[in-house]
């Protein structure tokens, strides 16, 4: 692999999934070596091609960064620290 910006920006850390999206992957977490939260959801979903409503479901999910609510942010800005954590949180039924 060539060393780019962005590789020299990545950081590790885990990825863990509730519920639907825990079920669906198949494991409840796993670790990350990315730059951004849409590098990390980018390799799961690569990771993962072989289970589609896995993937699909990922574009629908909310996310927590560190414990910090992504909301509506563009993914590719929000930047990943060393040791954290990406919290996969799929649509909940009554609430």
């Amino acid at each position: 692999m060539t060393a780019t910006t962005q590789d020299r920006a990545a950081v590790t850390g885990t990825i863990r999934y509730w519920a639907a999206a825990k079920a669906e992957a198949g494991l409840a977490e796993e670790a990350y070596r990315a730059a951004t939260l849409a590098e990390a959801l980018a390799q799961a979903k690569e990771r993962h091609a072989d289970r589609p409503a896995f993937v699909r479901l990922l574009d629908i999910c909310s996310y927590l960064v560190d414990s910090e609510p992504v909301g509506g942010r563009d993914r590719a800005q929000v930047r990943l620290t060393e040791g954290g954590t990406v919290e996969v949180l799929p649509p909940f039924a009554g609430g």
